[in-house]
């Protein structure tokens, strides 16, 4: 009983948030736009054959321009560009979804428990949460790159542990809000221990935030694919938005005029981070309740 009860509140509270969702139309157009993108990634081997991303069974002549045979022309290699936009899409998304994972659990565990517990170990989480605040990004990614060695899953590794730290003082500032409740004090005055009050009480009223963060870090964590793969970091063995990028500009595709080789990926990269940030801005403004009465 209990748990139909609790079934049929979590459905209510889904239709609610899916209904003032739909009254944001910037946040719809960035639903359907990643809705796209998750098709055509989900789908590539229907859309494009696999063996088009074979240097060596590629037919094409090098930098060729769009043709009814290649639509978006061919890269240095002579294989079709869209081929490796459709695959690419695989991996940036794969890549940006695990970082992003990655980055909200730690984020997570880190701001609940140094708002939660107070002292020395408190203190000194939110220490180390400055600490990766302060260092630079770029080189911090790209020497674990280096150390870790090229394949998706390191690079979402080192996208994942070097970017938390946003989202760990974001969620340090909701749950010292939400330590200061009548609700927590009467579960403290009960004898409720620190895991009962984090699982029970601090994290299930943080999670609308780190849903509505979790948008925003997917964007970032794109972007920082494409940059690391842009600089050679990037799994050589499979395409990424980012990599096509690196490839045009070591092929020299800017000086010869190969729009057609540029443009497409970029456009992508750009396209997918403003869906999620559009997506993200909404669920902000859906879940947050001092944005929503605004």
């Amino acid at each position: 009983m209990t748990t139909s009860i609790a079934r049929a509140r979590r459905r209510e509270s889904a239709a609610r948030v899916w209904a003032e969702f739909r009254r944001h139309r910037s946040g719809l157009a960035g639903l359907a736009i990643l809705t796209f993108f998750i098709a055509v990634a989900l789908f590539a081997p229907l859309l494009a054959d696999e063996s088009g991303l074979d240097v060596t069974q590629a037919t094409g002549e090098p930098l060729s321009p769009p043709s009814p045979e290649y639509p978006l022309g061919t890269d240095e290699s002579g294989r079709s560009v869209l081929t490796l936009l459709i695959w690419g899409a695989r991996v940036s998304l794969f890549v940006g979804l695990l970082a992003t994972v990655i980055s909200m659990v730690i984020g997570t565990l880190v701001g609940v428990a140094a708002g939660h517990f107070g002292g020395w170990s408190g203190a000194t989480l939110n220490r180390l949460t400055e600490w990766f605040l302060v260092i630079p990004f770029l080189p911090l990614a790209i020497v674990l790159a280096t150390i870790l060695g090229r394949s998706l899953v390191n690079i979402a590794v080192v996208i994942g542990i070097t970017s938390w730290p946003g989202t760990a003082r974001l969620i340090r500032a909701q749950t010292l809000g939400i330590e200061a409740r009548p609700f927590l004090e009467r579960a403290k005055a009960l004898g409720a221990g620190h895991w009962h009050q984090m699982t029970r009480h601090v994290l299930p009223n943080v999670m609308p935030m780190v849903f509505a963060n979790t948008t925003l870090t997917v964007a970032i964590a794109i972007l920082s694919e494409t940059t690391l793969a842009f600089l050679g970091l990037g799994d050589p063995l499979r395409p990424s938005w980012g990599s096509m990028l690196d490839s045009a500009f070591s092929s020299g595709a800017i000086t010869t005029g190969a729009w057609w080789y540029i443009l497409p990926p970029g456009i992508c990269v750009v396209l997918v981070v403003l869906a999620f940030t559009l997506v993200g801005r909404a669920l902000e403004a859906v879940l947050n309740p001092r944005l929503r009465e605004r």
